[in-house]
């Protein structure tokens, strides 16, 4: 009886080599011909990585580190064989034209809603939070917010360094310039986003900011 056990099993693992054989001589045949493995890495080198494109020429967008920009110009050029095709975006307010590649864009945000514009006012209406850290780590950590390219982080900063006031001696040149920055990245993106002039979004922050009181008194 343990004679036929084992006959049985050679039989199967005859069939199973046999199956393998048959494998192994495949593979080689369809790795071997001319020409497949070269077609992909020309594809791979030669095609650009692909983001969908979501933005059309004189669409507003924010660049984190510089603000709102505008859409100029959708171009093409070939770098080192490769199509590349990338926005060409003016920064006004900094006077920068900046060259973004479409499959870059993951950097650049679409400019707020009306609905995120409300809440950046309802935030600036609020008490600014003044922490007892070092200037040095608190003028680090606004910094920081202010290029981050989120709109509500970019309303703290300016309702923090508030001061309700235009008088220099109120506040260190350091803090009086990351306000200025902070307020002016805001100030701008309201304008795209509401479209009015700057003066009249000039006196919508200021109001939320509890500014105006100072200049009426004045």
């Amino acid at each position: 009886m343990p004679k036929k056990k084992k006959i049985k099993k050679t039989k199967k693992t005859k069939k199973l080599n046999k199956a393998k054989t048959k494998l192994i001589l495949k593979t080689p045949e369809k790795r071997s011909v001319p020409g497949q493995e070269e077609k992909p890495e020309i594809k791979k080198v030669k095609k650009q990585p692909s983001e969908k494109r979501i933005y059309n020429l004189k669409d507003f967008v924010v660049y984190p580190k510089h603000g709102v920009g505008k859409i100029t110009a959708i171009e093409k050029a070939n770098i080192g064989e490769i199509d590349i095709q990338f926005y060409k975006i003016l920064v006004e307010k900094e006077k920068l034209t900046l060259t973004v590649p479409i499959n870059q864009q993951s950097k650049l945000r679409p400019i707020a809603s009306i609905n995120q514009i409300n809440k950046c006012i309802s935030i600036l209406k609020t008490k600014p939070k003044i922490k007892r850290t070092m200037w040095s780590r608190r003028a680090q950590e606004y910094d920081q917010k202010i290029n981050s390219g989120k709109i509500y982080e970019l309303a703290e900063v300016v309702k923090d360094l508030n001061k309700n006031t235009d008088i220099i001696a109120d506040q260190s040149y350091s803090e009086r310039q990351l306000f200025e920055k902070a307020y002016e990245r805001l100030k701008s993106e309201f304008e795209a986003v509401l479209k009015v002039n700057p003066e009249e979004v000039q006196k919508k922050m200021d109001k939320a900011l509890g500014r105006t009181k100072i200049s009426e008194d004045a």
